[in-house]
């Protein structure tokens, strides 16, 4: 069973990260994370059974209420639309919840449109190195598109849509028509996507599915959604899906409809994506390399464990000489052995 650290550190976001979201037009205005801390109360959220979110509902004082509802707007048309005002003439804001047991306290915002109802959300948080390090390996090594900018000390992101691992497995998984065989298909690929990148803690709680019917069949992918373990634990164990006793529903399925000759198939399926992936995003890969390797991302302890465990693994005394994650991260990609 993968087990995680009780409390990770946050890191800041260094110089060399910051020239390399500049260049990638990550960087734009947003409101600051401690302005929205400036709540006067808050209430608990319920869903619509009445079962505690764990997310809270903060409420402002009235003087406060116009400029934030306004600079939160500005925000969404800045991380939708490269801040054209026009796209958020009819929107609202419904609601601004926090979940005071996250890691970094984010702030959700629930923003409506006026004409049809219809709403979306976005996330504030503190910007913390290791999470904009996992969302860029994400957006380039994954068949996701990851939408977020940052500002100052503050990380926007938009919200990543599907039915919560979690409540997939307790809601879902005896559907009548649930295609076994294509959802296990796509954890074991999801398991090797976050170990090749190094992207930990993905129990059920820490990533959602997303269906799509196809003109025959349902089509799964499976997308995290908390990229704060990118590449901060010392277990190799923690970089695998398949260990947490969390997704051990999954893991029965795919033991129950896959033989282990068709999983190692799917596991070199998409590893072959990933390095075309890499190909085609070679240079902006090595430019996020080359900045996460500036600062260590991690405890001395969890990177020596990490190195000692990743040379074992893969028989590459190289790992042994690797002095930040971010080196970590680089040589186990090169494991895919990419032309």
């Amino acid at each position: 069973m993968a087990m995680i650290s009780k409390k990770k550190l946050i890191y800041p976001v260094n110089e060399q990260l910051r020239d390399y979201l500049k260049q990638q037009e990550r960087v734009s205005e947003a409101l600051a994370y401690d302005d929205l801390t400036r709540y006067s109360s808050a209430i608990p959220l319920y869903d619509q059974q009445g079962k505690d979110t764990l997310w809270e509902t903060v409420l402002y004082e009235q003087a406060e209420i116009e400029h934030i509802h306004k600079s939160l707007k500005l925000v969404y048309s800045n991380l939708k639309s490269a801040g054209h005002i026009e796209v958020i003439e009819h929107l609202y804001i419904d609601r601004v919840d926090i979940c005071p047991f996250g890691n970094t306290k984010p702030f959700r915002i629930r923003i409506v449109n006026s004409i049809n109802d219809n709403f979306d959300y976005f996330y504030i948080k503190i910007a913390d190195a290791s999470r904009i390090y996992g969302l860029e390996l994400e957006h380039l090594l994954s068949p996701n598109r990851i939408n977020y900018i940052v500002h100052g000390n503050t990380l926007v992101e938009e919200h990543i849509i599907g039915i919560p691992g979690d409540q997939f497995i307790l809601n879902n998984l005896g559907d009548k028509g649930l295609n076994k065989v294509r959802l296990a298909k796509e954890f074991v690929k999801f398991n090797e996507r976050t170990f090749i990148r190094l992207l930990g803690d993905m129990h059920s709680s820490n990533f959602v599915l997303d269906i799509t019917p196809d003109f025959e069949e349902v089509h799964y992918r499976i997308r995290a959604i908390d990229f704060d373990q990118q590449s901060f634990e010392g277990r190799k164990a923690v970089y695998f899906a398949k260990y947490f006793k969390q997704n051990n529903a999954l893991i029965k399925l795919g033991m129950e409809v896959m033989t282990p000759e068709s999983m190692h198939q799917y596991e070199l399926e998409e590893r072959s994506l990933i390095v075309n992936r890499i190909r085609s995003s070679r240079y902006t890969l090595n430019e996020l390399l080359s900045a996460m390797k500036t600062t260590p991302l991690s405890l001395d302890k969890h990177i020596r464990q990490l190195r000692k465990e990743l040379a074992d693994y893969h028989g590459d005394s190289k790992f042994l000489k690797c002095t930040t994650m971010g080196a970590i991260v680089e040589l186990n990609l090169a494991q895919l052995e990419i032309d």
